[in-house]
């Protein structure tokens, strides 16, 4: 009987897997909140403007958020 046991993505990991799916012109930003341990991001075309991610502790979350809310200019 054969298990699945499958290991999650480092935060690294997840990073390099999100900045090799984001188009290369493309503007990204990550920047730690002054005081707090939480990361924001945002990211999005050139001829565009995103809206920032929530905070997040880790920042491969926010930018994983960011690409979310701004790739629908994509479709």
């Amino acid at each position: 009987m054969g298990h699945n046991y499958a290991k999650p993505l480092t935060s690294g990991q997840k990073m390099e897997r999100l900045l090799a799916r984001i188009p290369p012109g493309w503007h990204i930003a990550l920047e730690r909140q002054t005081g707090e341990a939480t990361w924001r991001a945002l990211t999005h075309a050139p001829d565009k403007e995103g809206s920032w991610s929530a905070p997040y502790a880790d920042p491969a979350d926010a930018l994983e958020e960011a690409w979310r809310n701004n790739r629908s200019v994509l479709v």
